[in-house]
């Protein structure tokens, strides 16, 4: 029973809403990019889409490791 439960989560580790959110914060950080101008605001733009993409990446690996060491 609890190994279908860890089952369940590894499956639904990837969602839409955490597609979409790494969709967004890659893009947001692209367009910074692709602007080209490196005035404070626009450090600062590129500074939080990074934060929100790696937070994005490590909230996707926490919750894989997580997952994977309740089930052994």
């Amino acid at each position: 029973m609890q190994e279908e439960l860890v089952q369940k989560r590894v499956k639904g580790n990837i969602n839409i809403q955490w597609l979409c959110q790494l969709i967004a914060s890659l893009s947001w950080f692209a367009s910074v990019i692709a602007y080209g101008s490196f005035e404070l605001g626009d450090c600062l733009q590129l500074s939080a889409a990074s934060a929100w993409t790696v937070s994005n990446i490590m909230n996707y690996l926490t919750n894989k490791n997580y997952v994977i060491s309740q089930s052994t």
